[in-house]
């Protein structure tokens, strides 16, 4: 997936600027799938107002600069629906906490109980937001299976995890003399 086609996919739930687009895609229902910073979504936005697969207006604010506000065209539908009738390639998913556990035996335990602990913090943070969002009433049903599936990822994370801190505690733990 390029820039351009995450910008319709968030035009396709409406209009916005470009600056709520970047929020949408930082924080929003469009946060779990690239990255995108302003220097490639105000880009790609002009190339797609100049395609004719979005329109753009000024809207006007008080004491501030107009703010370009962009919707998806039909042309811009079509587009998107096309992009995303692909097959997508696998998943790339990378992680500094894995680097350091493949590499466990060049840190203390301790280290690694204090990384697991860190993981686990992070995981179940994004387990609460999942459970904030009430995806599982939202009408969209790609949102739904987004969250039932990122619930599912999660929570498989979660429980090796605790598996692997028990054990680490069980090794580090001597054991009562007989």
């Amino acid at each position: 997936m390029n820039v351009r086609t995450l910008c319709l996919g968030v035009l396709s739930s409406g209009e916005a600027s470009g600056y709520a687009i970047k929020k949408e895609i930082e924080e929003g229902l469009f946060s779990h799938f690239i990255d995108a910073s302003y220097g490639s979504i105000y880009p790609a936005l002009t190339q797609l107002a100049g395609e004719g697969l979005v329109t753009v207006r000024a809207e006007e604010q008080s004491g501030k600069p107009d703010k370009k506000v962009y919707a998806i065209t039909p042309k811009g539908v079509d587009t998107l629906a096309r992009s995303i009738s692909v097959i997508p390639g696998r998943d790339k998913y990378k992680s500094e906490f894995l680097f350091q556990m493949l590499l466990q035996e060049y840190v203390t335990p301790a280290t690694m109980l204090a990384a697991i602990d860190k993981q686990l913090t992070d995981l179940l943070a994004d387990l609460a937001r999942i459970g904030e969002c009430k995806c599982a009433e939202h009408p969209h049903a790609g949102a739904r299976f987004v969250a039932d599936y990122g619930k599912a990822v999660l929570t498989a994370a979660v429980s090796v995890l605790n598996d692997k801190k028990a054990e680490l505690l069980r090794q580090a733990t001597p054991q009562a003399a007989e």
